[in-house]
């Protein structure tokens, strides 16, 4: 295939990847709108698995089924549940499916070949990526099937973004950009960004369900009362925000002044995303550090981590647009990263 037809491809792709998200987002609402007609003690909320404890029930592993509790709901009612949920998942497997091989594409496009993430519009379909494929992956194993909406709305929202406003020509990456470094940095930045997206959602779901409960409001039908315990959400976030860490130190403060070095012969350079980057990696050391010292958990250690996830987005988007001295560009389409050698 000419690089021409790869590029018709990637856009193709997304296109249809786009359309499939919009269709399993319509799955999973006809799905919850069907739950809402069930009382909440007629079906069994999705937990993470966790092993029993002495004197405590099993964990459920997040399917739906009928409670000895409650009436279970009438046949069709349950066989609409059931068929939804289960179309609404495939359809999100299909879609990520058809993303993947829109980024593959792009980067097989380009002359000569590289990796998909030279300009925001591609960092942006990549990243995108990453959170649902990090969705589909955790699902079963932290019963997230209660995020499937969410996920796919934020994803599809993020796709309308970069077709609309962020997309930019094939371009070959300049000199300085042309480095294996670009692979392992990148990478790893995308990596943290989708697992501290993923976690914010789970904090802001919790934060939505304390509300809820503390104003005595949470009916027994709908979308809020049928999320997790407070106890589940506030201990996926936590998982969530433990593995993204790690992967968020390797590219904030070892592969990222690893390269700088090599570009502009410096380690560090007090460019406007490094100090920014630098600040998120704070804010999320601080929440770590506070739930395993201070015994932080609940709305405090939700809060704080939503803050975390604010200054990582202001650092992939604000410092692109409203700083005039980074030598970190994703905007009008220039490199990902414009390394500007001294």
């Amino acid at each position: 295939m000419t690089d021409l037809q790869w590029e018709h491809l990637s856009n193709q792709a997304i296109g249809a990847a786009g359309v499939v998200y919009f269709l399993a987002l319509l799955a999973h609402l006809i799905e919850w709108s069907a739950l809402r007609t069930v009382p909440v003690a007629a079906v069994a909320r999705t937990v993470v698995r966790a092993p029993a404890t002495a004197g405590a029930p099993p964990a459920q592993d997040g399917t739906v089924t009928a409670s000895s509790a409650a009436a279970p709901p009438q046949e069709s009612t349950r066989f609409r549940i059931e068929m939804f949920g289960r179309l609404a998942l495939m359809l999100t497997v299909i879609a990520c499916a058809a993303h993947l091989v829109a980024v593959v594409s792009r980067g097989l496009a380009a002359d000569p070949n590289r990796v998909p993430w030279g300009n925001m519009y591609e960092f942006t379909i990549t990243g995108s990526f990453v959170v649902t494929a990090g969705y589909l992956l955790l699902r079963k194993r932290y019963g997230l099937a209660w995020m499937g909406p969410i996920v796919t709305a934020i994803v599809l929202v993020l796709l309308m973004v970069a077709v609309l406003w962020l997309y930019s020509p094939i371009e070959p990456l300049t000199e300085a950009l042309n480095s294996p470094w670009l692979v392992i940095h990148v990478m790893s930045a995308m990596v943290a960004t989708g697992a501290f997206t993923l976690g914010g959602i789970t904090s802001a779901l919790y934060l939505v369900r304390a509300r809820a409960e503390k104003r005595e409001t949470e009916a027994d039908h709908g979308y809020v009362a049928r999320l997790p315990s407070l106890a589940t959400l506030d201990r996926v976030s936590y998982r969530i925000h433990a593995f993204g860490f790690p992967v968020w130190t390797f590219a904030v403060l070892i592969s990222g002044p690893i390269w700088a070095h090599q570009a502009w012969s410096s380690y560090w350079n007090w460019d406007p995303k490094e100090v920014c980057a630098f600040i998120t990696w704070v804010v999320y050391a601080a929440y770590l550090h506070a739930r395993a010292t201070a015994g932080w958990r609940g709305r405090n250690a939700a809060i704080l981590a939503l803050i975390g996830v604010a200054t990582l987005w202001f650092n992939f988007i604000g410092i692109n647009y409203f700083s005039t001295t980074s030598q970190h560009s994703y905007a009008s389409g220039a490199p990902a990263v414009s390394l500007r050698a001294h």
